[in-house]
């Protein structure tokens, strides 16, 4: 099994590298998205990658935009190497892990739906009794199922600084009010369908995170949908609201990283093996539940 941290081509151009993924020019109309192993928590990259991870956002985001087609369409054009075209054309290091995709301009917001109360969402609605200025129900429990999704953008952080959740009239000055309400009727969508699935194969989709762009007036769905590292995944089986809840996801990490006397900026701190090994598991569970496959690992 392949771990990347770092992809790079003599001759390819990188536009960007994020937590996670790098970003090539390929030509004015398509980019390569290269996934790596990197974990980001709380913002900031760890030293340590986690084996199989890039395999598992990158497979199954493809899993979720084919699924998600009808209400949306995706920046997807080709996930096949042999198809890529030079310098990439063929390269193993990108088998199951890249994809080839229409060049799209983001929406300047994050699109978070939440089915469940927790994490950031949590905090805010014990200070405030609301989420991005949407009152909720009074004396909710941590984990708690909400009585029906609610769409909660926040601002795209740079790399290192936080993301800030914003209410619904921010986010409409930031993109505009027709484009933002369209933008979260097709994330609540995405959420529901995919949410049902998820249950009936044992996982609760507790909230994710969804990114839009524009093709010239075409809105799509774009980065990553409905993994992991955008997503709370919890156990369907022994879920009890009234606290934090086991996870499929990077929320293991942050629950660790929480134990320790860390400020949560760069540097982050290192990761013990049984921590690493059990992350990683844990995502390949996550895919094989989701999709009853195991992912295309080089």
């Amino acid at each position: 099994m392949g771990i990347l941290v770092d992809y790079t081509i003599p001759s390819g151009k990188k536009l960007s590298s994020g937590k996670v993924r790098e970003i090539f020019h390929v030509d004015d109309e398509h980019l390569l998205i290269v996934t790596t192993d990197r974990l980001s928590a709380f913002d900031v990259v760890l030293p340590d990658p986690i084996p199989a991870k890039g395999h598992v956002l990158n497979q199954l985001s493809l899993f979720w935009f084919d699924k998600a087609s009808p209400l949306i369409a995706n920046h997807v054009v080709s996930s096949d190497v042999r198809e890529y075209p030079a310098p990439f054309t063929g390269d193993k290091r990108l088998e199951g892990r890249s994809i080839l995709v229409k060049r799209a301009r983001p929406l300047p917001v994050e699109c978070i739906v939440r089915g469940y109360i927790s994490g950031s969402g949590w905090k805010e609605y014990l200070k405030t009794g609301a989420i991005s200025g949407i009152r909720l129900p009074a004396n909710l429990k941590e984990s708690q199922k909400l009585p029906s999704p609610i769409f909660t953008p926040s601002t795209k952080a740079e790399l290192g600084e936080h993301d800030e959740n914003i209410d619904f009239e921010r986010a409409a000055q930031l993109v505009g009010r027709d484009l933002i309400e369209r933008v979260r009727s097709i994330s609540i969508g995405i959420y529901t369908m995919a949410a049902e699935h998820a249950w009936e194969k044992g996982i609760i989709i507790a909230d994710t995170k969804f990114e839009f762009g524009l093709i010239g007036d075409e809105l799509i769905i774009i980065d990553e949908a409905l993994t992991p590292d955008s997503s709370r995944f919890w156990p369907r089986d022994g879920y009890r609201p009234g606290g934090a809840q086991p996870s499929f996801d990077k929320q293991f990490v942050r629950d660790y990283l929480e134990t320790l006397d860390w400020n949560k900026t760069a540097p982050g701190p290192s990761l013990p093996g049984e921590i690493i090994q059990k992350t990683s598991e844990k995502y390949l569970a996550a895919y094989e539940l989701l999709t009853g496959e195991k992912p295309l690992i080089g």
